[in-house]
């Protein structure tokens, strides 16, 4: 099925660290690709590479970071292509902003108690907080500001990821994105 700009849609996946955002992507990407949709996944941790190879984390490098990584975003949509944002970014503003600039958009919030994330912590992100080894992370040094009106919202404790995506499925599927 081949997208333009007026059928290309965002869906940003947000939550803490380690709460299954990459998870539900991969799912969601998967089945996605099942109907013949090839989505773009904007995922933080590659982007970061390129665009901050030596992150800070901090609000200023952040606010620079989630801006270039909304106008990626939009850029592609613009051309028809659908884009998965995979990424915290922990303050609403930097979700929003894609909000306001790609009109078929959805926002799947990964609800997942902080507990269970410092418990998967599968890239050592809480344990280096904990060690005083970093000192902006989400959830623990800095805030993270949960969506007040999500599409869509997934616990990430519980929900198991293909049912997750099925459901952000059929919530793009309601709004006539696919």
């Amino acid at each position: 099925m081949g997208s333009d700009a007026k059928t290309a849609f965002a869906v940003w996946v947000t939550g803490l660290p380690a709460s299954g955002k990459s998870t539900l992507v991969a799912a969601l990407k998967t089945q996605l690709a099942a109907r013949g949709i090839d989505a773009a996944v904007l995922e933080s941790d590659v982007l970061r590479q390129v665009l901050t190879p030596h992150p800070r984390y901090d609000e200023e490098e952040r606010d620079r970071f989630y801006s270039q990584m909304v106008f990626i975003g939009v850029l592609l949509a613009e051309h028809g292509v659908p884009v998965i944002f995979d990424a915290t970014a922990n303050r609403r503003r930097y979700r929003d902003q894609a909000r306001l600039k790609i009109p078929r958009f959805l926002e799947v919030y990964v609800d997942c108690p902080l507990e269970t994330c410092m418990a998967r912590d599968p890239k050592g992100i809480y344990r280096n907080a904990l060690a005083k080894a970093a000192n902006c992370v989400p959830g623990l040094q800095a805030a993270y500001e949960p969506p007040e009106h999500p599409e869509i919202v997934v616990r990430g404790d519980r929900e198991p990821p293909q049912d997750a995506a099925a459901r952000v499925i059929e919530e793009l599927a309601r709004k006539e994105y696919i």
